[in-house]
């Protein structure tokens, strides 16, 4: 079975990395980490998640920047309206949110969900 163009979205918080919380950049890449398992496990069953994950060194990745708790909060929210299966990453002990990933899907799908985000740098 094809892919179809499936493509798991990653959007972690952009400030934690900056000036006063200044994550270090291993932090950073373990909350993206912990959140797309997360979602790829939670929607294991799916048939796009089990072609995604047989892609195996082609899965297509797009890791974005939400500037702010705020901006993430907002975008969770959406996906919810919009019943778009994702993963919210809490990291504990802080009950910080730090990240979101959605199960793999078609671009098409779900892209203008998340068109206003910029790729992270």
């Amino acid at each position: 079975m094809a892919a179809r163009g499936l493509v798991q979205y990653v959007v972690l918080r952009g400030d934690l990395g900056r000036e006063p919380l200044s994550w270090p950049l291993g932090a950073l890449v373990a909350q993206a980490c912990h959140a797309a398992l997360a979602a790829a496990h939670a929607h294991g069953e799916h048939p796009d998640t089990a072609a995604y994950l047989a892609e195996g060194g082609r899965m297509r990745t797009v890791v974005l920047e939400a500037p702010t708790e705020r901006d993430l909060t907002a975008l969770a929210e959406t996906l919810e309206q919009n019943n778009i299966d994702h993963k919210v990453w809490v990291e504990q002990p802080e009950n910080i949110a730090t990240c979101i990933a959605l199960r793999p899907y078609p671009k098409d799908d779900v892209h203008q969900h998340l068109k206003k985000f910029k790729l992270l740098k």
